[in-house]
Formats: structure tokens, sequence, C-alpha cells
């Protein structure tokens, strides 16, 4: 059977576009609605309750698209509400980033790094981690938010917090890390970095031929963009790093 109905997804702000670029590789065909949060972000140093409030209204946009899923692509809510969300909503399949990293790596005895927002690395979520070593980048989001994804202004952020970590392999704990993974890269040359946004994409795809939930059309799968503010920054960057022109919605417009 062939389901047409949109992947839902979620993210504070632009950060998710980055699980967005990995689905559409893998699953060309799906159609995405995609939430940022532009009007909150960051989650990161908000409270649990409110992090969880947000999130909640965020799935409650996404399933009034009528959506087949749910992918949320931001570690903080993936962290601090993603159980919350999947008991609230147990009529529907609901996806976090973090899930898979403690799946991938949970048997790993290599000396791992994990960087986040102070939310994500507060919620003790990759504590489960052998030797595991966790750091909040705060500045990191209001950078890439900012479009500050190349140049000496990032490059200088990145070593003050990582230039002195030790470890075999590194966690991009937030989704807009992977925006600035090459910069990262050269600051820590021999370390692994790994992408949950790699790793979500690769389950949802395995959940949705199991359930036969996939969109077997031929065409290209066609994208909707929301956001709760919306400036030319976000565009700009958006579109720069999916390498597309889109469309961007204010939903409080």
């Amino acid at each position: 059977m062939m389901d047409t109905r949109p992947i839902g997804i979620f993210d504070s702000g632009l950060g998710g576009l980055t699980v967005v670029k990995e689905i559409i590789k893998l699953l060309p065909h799906e159609n995405i609605v995609y939430l940022g949060d532009t009007a909150r972000v960051p989650y990161g140093t908000r409270s649990n309750e409110i992090i969880k409030k947000f999130s909640e209204e965020n799935v409650k946009f996404l399933l009034g698209k009528k959506v087949k899923c749910v992918v949320i692509a931001c570690h903080t809510s993936s962290a601090v509400a993603g159980d919350f969300l999947k008991k609230k909503f147990s009529n529907v399949s609901i996806f976090d980033v973090v899930s898979p990293v403690l799946e991938r790596l949970g048997k790993s005895k290599k000396k791992i790094g994990v960087i986040g927002t102070r939310a994500t690395i507060g919620s003790g979520v990759y504590s489960k981690l052998n030797k595991v070593v966790q750091m909040a980048c705060p500045l990191f989001v209001p950078f890439i938010e900012e479009g500050e994804i190349k140049g000496d202004l990032i490059k200088s952020l990145v070593k003050k917090y990582l230039k002195n970590l030790k470890v075999e392999i590194l966690v991009l704990g937030c989704t807009h890390y992977p925006i600035i993974k090459d910069v990262i890269k050269k600051v820590l040359l021999d370390t692994e970095l790994i992408n949950p946004g790699i790793l979500v994409s690769g389950v949802l795809k395995n959940n949705l031929v199991k359930n036969d939930q996939t969109n077997d059309q031929k065409r290209e799968g066609k994208g909707s963009f929301y956001v709760t503010d919306l400036n030319e920054r976000f565009v700009k960057v958006a579109e720069m790093f999916l390498g597309e022109k889109i469309k961007v919605i204010c939903i409080t417009n």
C-alpha cells in the first residue's frame, strides 16, 4: 500500500533542517511538513516544563497537517520531552534523535564526547554511555541561527569550546551542529563525528518500510516549511543549507 501522508518534523528553529536533509536523501519520494519554532528559539535555556509545553504544541500542529509520523529534530526536546510526547500521543509513531545514538554507541568502549545545549546536557540522557564526556555549547545555536556558519567568528567559538576536548567519538548533540561540522572537524581532526540526523533517518525508513507506510510515488516528495516567526535571515540560511529555494509560511500571521 502507498501512504502519501507527509512526515512531520519539528525543531526549535533552523537546526532541524539537517535532519530534513538526511531524510530526503533516504526517502526522496516522501512529503515533508517542517515546523521551526523560531519565535521561541533556543529551547536549550528553557525549563523542562516549558520545553514539554512547546514540544506538545508543535506535535499538535503537525498532527493537524495529517502527518503519518513525527520526528523530533531537536535534541533538547528529544532529551527532555521525548518520552512524554510518546506517551501523550501514543496513536502516532514518534521518533527522536537521542535514542538511535544510545543504541549505536551503547556498547562502545571508545571515549565518547557529547556536545549540546545546556538542557540536553543537563538532562543526563547521554550519561548511559560508557566513558562519556559531556559539554554544553550554548552559543553555537544563536550563531548558526544568525548565519554565522563560516569565517573567523565561528572558528574562534569552536576552538574556545572544543580545543581541549580529547575524545575518539563526538556526538553532535544538537541538530544545529551538523551545519558547522566542517569547522568542528578542523579543530578535532582525529575524532569521528556522529550526526544523529543520519541515524534517526535510517530508523525512520526501516519503520516506514516495516509498517507499509512508505510513499512509493515516482515523483520527488514535496516539502512544506512553517515557522512561528519569520525573518529574512532564516530563509537565506535555510535555502543555503538545503541547496534550493523554499517557501516558508509563518503560522502566527
